[in-house]
C-alpha cells in the first residue's frame, strides 16, 4: 500500500470506529469493533494504534461524547488568560508557525477578483483535503470525505466568487506538507470582513488539545453579546484545522456543528487530545 492510500485507509477505518463507537452508546473491545470493521483484532490495532499514537485501550476515552465535557469543564477557561494576536502576529501549533494577513478591504469588496488561486486535493489523517492559495499564502483549507468532494470545492470557491481558481497542487504542496507535519511555516491569506478576522484570532489563541465554547470565544473576541455572529464567523472560517474552529463546542460540551462534518470534527479532536496529553505520550500499544 503505497503511503497516501496508506493514510487514506488508516482516517476511514478510524472514521467509521467513530460511528460505531457512537451508535453503541458503550465500551467495545477490541474484539467487537475488529469484527464490526471485518478486521482481524491484530490487525486493527496496529492500524488503530499508528494512526492515534495509543493503543484502542487507551484511546477510547477519547472516543466517548463525555470526554468532550471533560475538556470543557477542565480546559475551557484557558481563553481568559490568552495573549491575543493581531494581524501581524503570528501562533504556534506544535512546531509550526503561522504567519497571516488579510486581504484588502478591495479585494475583499471585490470578491477575490484579480486574484489567481490555486488548488489541490491532498490526503491526510482526516481524509481528502482541499487546499487552496495564492501568491501571498494558504487561502483555503477544507475536507472532502464527509460532505463530499463537489459540496467542499463549491463551499470554499464561493468565498471568492471572482477570482480566478487554477488546478495546480504543487503550488501550495509546501504549504501542505508542512501543515501535515505540523512543522515549518507557513502563510496565511485570508479573506473575511472585520469582525470574521477578530473571531479567527481568538480561534488561533486555544491550545492544540484544548476547546473552548461560543460564549467564551465571544468574550475573547471582545464582543460577549455576539455569541450568534460568533458563530456564523467560525462557521466561515476559510481555513480549517490551522484556524481551529473544531474546537468550539456548546456549553454543554456536544460538539456542536462542523462545516466538514461531525466525524472529522471529533477525530481532529481526539488526534489532538491524545497528543497534548501528557499520561499518553509514548505510551505503549497494548492490547483490549
Amino acid at each position: 500500500m503505497n503511503p497516501k492510500n496508506d493514510r487514506i485507509y488508516h482516517y476511514n477505518v478510524i472514521a467509521r470506529s467513530l460511528k460505531i463507537i457512537d451508535t453503541a452508546g458503550r465500551d467495545m473491545s477490541l474484539a467487537e469493533l475488529a469484527q464490526q470493521l471485518d478486521m482481524s483484532p491484530a490487525h486493527f490495532q496496529r492500524v488503530f494504534s499508528r494512526w492515534a499514537g495509543v493503543s484502542p485501550q487507551r484511546y477510547q476515552q477519547y472516543l466517548k461524547l463525555n470526554r468532550a465535557k471533560e475538556l470543557l469543564r477542565n480546559q475551557a477557561n484557558l481563553l481568559e488568560t490568552a495573549n491575543a494576536l493581531g494581524l501581524s502576529g503570528s501562533g504556534r501549533l506544535h512546531d509550526l508557525l503561522l504567519r497571516w494577513e488579510a486581504m484588502s478591504p478591495g479585494e475583499y469588496a471585490r470578491g477575490g477578483a484579480g486574484l489567481r488561486i490555486n488548488w489541490g486535493w491532498f490526503d491526510s489523517p482526516f481524509g481528502d483535503m482541499l487546499a487552496m492559495g495564492t501568491a501571498r499564502g494558504l487561502c483555503g483549507l477544507a475536507f472532502g470525505n464527509e460532505v463530499g468532494h463537489d459540496r467542499t470545492f463549491n463551499g470554499l470557491a464561493q468565498q471568492w466568487p471572482r477570482a480566478q481558481l487554477v488546478k495546480d497542487p504543487e503550488f501550495v504542496r509546501d504549504w501542505v506538507n508542512s501543515a501535515l507535519a505540523q512543522q515549518g511555516t507557513i502563510q496565511l491569506h485570508v479573506m473575511g470582513g472585520p469582525f470574521h478576522i477578530k473571531v479567527w484570532e481568538a480561534l488561533l489563541d486555544i491550545p492544540g488539545g484544548r476547546v473552548s465554547t461560543y460564549s467564551d470565544l465571544a468574550q475573547h473576541a471582545g464582543v460577549p453579546k455576539a455569541c450568534r455572529a460568533v458563530g456564523t464567523a467560525i462557521g466561515r472560517n476559510p481555513i480549517s484545522w490551522l484556524i481551529p474552529c473544531h474546537r468550539i463546542l456548546r456549553k454543554s460540551g456536544e460538539l456542536g456543528g462542523y462545516r466538514w462534518g461531525l466525524t472529522v470534527k471529533r477525530a481532529m479532536l481526539e488526534w489532538e487530545s491524545v497528543r497534548h496529553d501528557p499520561s499518553l505520550v509514548n505510551s505503549d500499544h497494548q492490547t483490549m
